[in-house]
């Protein structure tokens, strides 16, 4: 087909529908549509998108999925379009209506929907479609015990989808003797040589059931067992057990689940969540002490701080201890490991025979047979303090418990880094320096710790999201020392507008958030709010005796009613503030997602962004990279922007998934490049510099067949030169089973055009976009970059991540450079090339060209940066 199938997919559980986004967003020449309620449904169909497939959750009563059918088959456009139902278990079968053309379990849909919706979509080009099929020879026997019974429901012999876990060791064996006729992939790798499986084996010989029932058995869930190897090592697990009847033969269908592994699993995540799951305050790390302490089943953790003056360690800030009894701890001063451990050196004794090569009064007090003194160290190799961990009990999992030890050691270094800056009372990148209130990486960590304070007391609580309304022709009118000045009377005013107890934080520009603690009523906080609004209202006066008039648009959400974490909680309150701003500004609104008005906002918001081209609401914006060594400029990236005359700045994050989501993203995205193209190749004859220029290709365009062709028109037009051209591909776009984004790639490559991989590190398959896409360089997610200082972990993701370009001859460009110390750590560690407000926000037009006309005035004064051409 010359143009793209559409294919809406519709269920209302978050998870699921990412899930079916992903699986199907590598497909070529299909364009998604994603619904999350029967309202968001209806308001899609509004639009009347060419349908070739809808892929639908049916949960039986529990969701909405029969009524969205109804509603896609009420309309005649859609009257005939393919079913593919996705059930989340085998009791949904019987809820599928009678016109599914497929099914696919909820747990399969990486590895079968983009197969089966295929099938669909090619059905429809040859014959309209039919109802689904009944199962030929296929179906369940009832069992004579009552245990429940998975329904074996397919078309093809031999495909057992409901009869076992996805990925589970499973095998199938005849009812009448037992011999195994089929065996699954996982099961046989459980076997040294598994060719005996299939040389009339018995289920009675590889099983030994724990209860002593003998074989046949009857159906069962979670039985225990153990299996049998011929090497004479026993597997300790479960089974279930199904008996199925195929083709007129009876069959036992038997899923085993090794203990082994799952035990591993746990320690694996009870370690994820102590890293995870805990704040930085004391109280957040005495939890994840003992998180670590259940995880590793050790009996003794104790965590130190080095002192600020002086040589003696104070007491712990932890100690915890859960052997039996009760012990006497010697004294700090007196310990010889401790004080090396406190002087960089790692102590690790976790094998018995290691414990009696050295002597320590801690270690003897405790009676340990295994131990680790661990230094606790920042990213400029000082030691903030020491943990200490250990047991009684002789370790045979030591290469478990070592890396384990280390990852935790990194993650309290991060709590007492953060601790310490708040006891000396500096700010040291966590204030605003204007107005003196936390910044975004602050209040994101009091966020945190308010979230987790509430899951524990149950407590609720309200997040502001405060935006200044024509802020921009403030500063553009007045000057930026106005403009400071209205942001430093906000914070004050903001500040006094709430209690002690509150935080009030400057998130970005003109962009402030509150949280809002101990909510006994939401009322409580509308009348906040709204005394915000008034407070606001009062006339400012200037240090010239003038006054100026000001107001602000709030949004607000609140947990846990809105969302569970920081991320969509600030992300609620946002498009709360957003509705604000289209109901005339100077108000507040709450986040309400399905409300009817919330829709209407969506569908008119749609209906302006359709015309921004058209009326010059757009802008293209542009944020310079530099040289890591020298500072000069090498590069910029474009950026649109939408300034609504009504509305104000419209933040990219709101509007582009909107874009998408209704197609236009195609047409904006290509009046972007040849915009930037042709600006860049003005700005190449007026300064004689070849900057490179680099533009975000979003999935959208990247599904489009016409792709090449219209980058290659855009570089005719406007005569730039390819190779001074790149394009952004985000790390989040599946390349699994797109043969197409690699040939498009490809040939764009092949044009010239170099090719950058965008947000790196967010996604899951950065050595596989590494190794399969014609990519010259990659650039850092800002994520990572901004928690440089403060989060080791993700340091130490930087450092691999430059490493790994580097190994495979990729350039590196680090975005989100906020800070010094994020340039100082980035350059120490090879980083290419850079971009953040360190050095420039992203600049319109006329500006960018001011700065660059000031560096060409430098060059020729003999003042330029070193290096620059």
């Amino acid at each position: 087909m010359s143009e793209a199938w559409g294919v809406i997919l519709f269920t209302e559980r978050r998870e699921l529908r990412r899930s079916m986004f992903d699986a199907l967003d590598g497909g070529d020449d299909i364009a998604l549509y994603s619904a999350r309620d029967l309202a968001h449904l209806r308001s899609l169909l509004d639009e009347h998108p060419p349908l070739a497939l809808m892929v639908v959750e049916i949960d039986g009563h529990a969701g909405h999925g029969l009524a969205a059918v109804e509603a896609l088959r009420a309309l005649p456009l859609y009257a005939r379009v393919p079913l593919i139902c996705v059930l989340p278990d085998a009791a949904a079968l019987q809820f599928m209506p009678a016109d599914t053309v497929d099914w696919v379990r909820a747990e399969m849909l990486e590895d079968e929907l983009l197969a089966r919706a295929r099938r669909a979509m090619a059905s429809v080009v040859a014959h309209p479609p039919a109802p689904y099929p009944p199962p030929p020879d296929v179906r369940v026997v009832a069992a004579p015990v009552p245990a429940p019974v998975l329904p074996v429901t397919s078309g093809t012999a031999g495909d057992y989808r409901f009869a076992f876990d996805a990925g589970c060791a499973w095998i199938v064996a005849a009812a009448g003797t037992g011999r195994i006729i089929e065996v699954g992939d996982a099961f046989a790798r459980l076997f040294t040589d598994a060719a005996f499986l299939r040389d009339g084996a018995t289920v009675g010989s590889v099983f030994r059931l724990s209860n002593g029932t003998p074989w046949p058995a009857a159906n069962a869930d979670a039985l225990l067992c153990s299996l049998c190897r011929p090497e004479g090592v026993d597997i300790p697990g479960e089974i279930d057990i199904r008996r199925i009847e195929q083709a007129g033969e009876h069959r036992i269908a038997i899923a085993f689940r090794d203990f082994r592994s799952s035990e591993m699993a746990e320690r694996a995540l009870s370690l994820l969540s102590l890293l995870d799951a805990s704040a930085s305050d004391d109280e957040g790390m005495g939890e994840a002490a003992a998180m670590l302490a259940d995880a590793l089943e050790l009996d003794v953790v104790a965590i130190w701080s080095t002192m600020i003056e002086g040589d003696s360690p104070a007491p712990p800030l932890i100690r915890l201890w859960n052997g039996p009894g009760t012990v006497v701890w010697p004294e700090e001063g007196s310990l010889p490991l401790l004080m090396s451990c406190l002087a960089g050196n790692a102590v690790v004794r976790l094998q018995p025979s290691d414990v009696g090569t050295v002597a320590d009064p801690l270690v003897d007090a405790l009676s340990l047979n295994s131990f680790a003194f661990l230094p606790l160290i920042d990213e400029r190799r000082a030691v903030l303090g020491a943990m200490f961990v250990g047991r009684r009990r002789a370790l045979d999992d030591a290469r478990v418990l070592e890396p384990a030890l280390r990852a935790a050691s990194s993650r309290f270094a991060s709590a007492l880094e953060l601790r310490r800056t708040r006891e000396q009372g500096r700010a040291k990148g966590l204030l605003d320096g204007l107005t003196g209130l936390p910044n975004r990486l602050l209040f994101n960590d009091r966020l945190d710790t308010t979230i987790r304070e509430a899951q524990r007391t149950g407590e609720c609580f309200a997040a502001l999201f405060v935006d200044l309304d024509r802020f921009k022709s403030i500063n553009d009118t007045l000057g930026h020392s106005v403009g400071d000045q209205v942001l430093s009377a906000v914070a004050r005013r903001l500040r006094a507008s709430v209690r002690a107890s509150d935080t009030v934080a400057r998130y970005a520009g003109d962009e402030f958030t509150l949280i809002l603690r101990h909510i006994i009523k939401r009322d409580d906080v509308l009348r906040i709010a709204e005394k915000i609004v008034q407070v606001m209202e009062t006339p400012l006066p200037l240090d010239d005796g003038s006054e100026l008039q000001m107001t602000v648009s709030i949004g607000v959400a609140f947990f846990p009613d809105d969302a569970s974490d920081g991320e969509h909680l600030l992300r609620h309150a946002d498009e709360a503030m957003y509705g604000a701003k289209s109901l005339g500004r100077n108000n507040f609104q709450i986040y309400a997602p399905s409300s009817d008005l919330s829709q209407q906002q969506h569908v008119a918001l749609k209906a302006k962004l359709r015309h921004a081209e058209r009326n010059g609401e757009l802008r293209v914006f542009y944020q310079p990279q530099v040289d890591t060594m020298t500072e000069d400029i090498v590069g910029m990236e474009a950026l649109v922007r939408w300034e609504h005359p009504e509305l104000g700045t419209i933040s990219p994050a709101f509007f582009i998934p909107l874009a998408e989501a209704s197609g236009l993203i195609v047409s904006i995205g290509e009046w972007v490049m040849r915009t930037a193209c042709a600006q860049a190749h003005a700005w190449e004859k007026m300064f004689g510099l070849r900057l490179r220029l680099g533009v975000n290709l979003s999935a959208v365009q990247l599904m489009q067949p016409n792709l090449v062709a219209t980058v290659a028109g855009a570089l005719i037009d406007t005569g730039l030169d390819p190779s001074c051209l790149e394009l952004e591909v985000t790390e989040s776009i599946s390349v699994k089973t797109v043969p197409h984004l690699v040939e498009s790639l490809d040939a764009l490559h092949a044009m010239g055009c170099r090719i950058a991989i965008d947000d790196f590190g967010t996604g899951a398959a950065s050595l596989d976009y590494l190794r399969r896409l014609p990519a010259d360089r990659i650039k850092i997610d800002q994520s990572f970059v901004r928690n440089i200082g403060v989060d080791p972990d993700d340091e130490a993701i930087v450092r691999a991540t430059i490493d790994m370009a580097h190994r495979l001859k990729r350039g590196v460009v680090a975005e989100g450079v906020e800070i010094e110390q994020h340039l100082n750590f980035l350059r120490a560690n090879g980083c290419d090339e850079l971009q953040g407000y360190l050095f420039c926000r992203p600049l319109p037009a006329i500006s960018f060209e001011k700065l660059l006309g000031e560096r060409q005035r430098l060059l020729t004064e003999g003042l330029a940066p070193a290096g620059s051409a």
